[in-house]
């Protein structure tokens, strides 16, 4: 009987330490988004796509932007091994001048702290990237 309850025991263990080990992991395609050069007031929602690369469910707590230009949007629910996400960034283009914000990613992931980056430049007029082309 006490053979028994050893082994039940020794199993069981083995199980919960087995059951530590996984761990979600995250994988962008690209930890920086490139804007380039964008004209005053147009379209600044931007993607970045991830791969959960990792053997358990990832779930990202919270993003959090460097200034309050940069409006980062995370998923909801959880992302499975295996399968891909997106966080949003929609950066305020009303603003003239270059782009260089950090976007922290919080989550259950193996590097728990994942810093992405969004960069380029916003021209006043269709006229300024004309002429920088030129």
């Amino acid at each position: 009987m006490k053979k028994i309850v050893m082994l039940l025991f020794i199993g069981f263990l083995g199980a919960t330490l087995n059951a530590q080990d996984t761990k979600a992991k995250i994988q962008f395609e690209s930890e920086v988004v490139d804007y380039g050069e964008i004209t005053k007031g147009s379209d600044g929602v931007r993607q970045f796509k991830f791969t959960n690369t990792g053997d358990a469910p990832l779930i990202i707590s919270k993003v959090y932007s460097s200034c309050g230009c940069t409006i980062p949007k995370k998923p909801e629910e959880p992302v499975a091994p295996g399968a891909t996400g997106v966080i949003e960034v929609k950066y305020d283009t009303k603003r003239v001048g270059p782009i260089r914000k950090t976007i922290t990613v919080y989550s259950n992931a193996e590097e728990s702290t994942k810093a992405i980056k969004i960069k380029g430049i916003v021209l006043d007029d269709t006229k300024s990237v004309l002429e920088k082309k030129n």
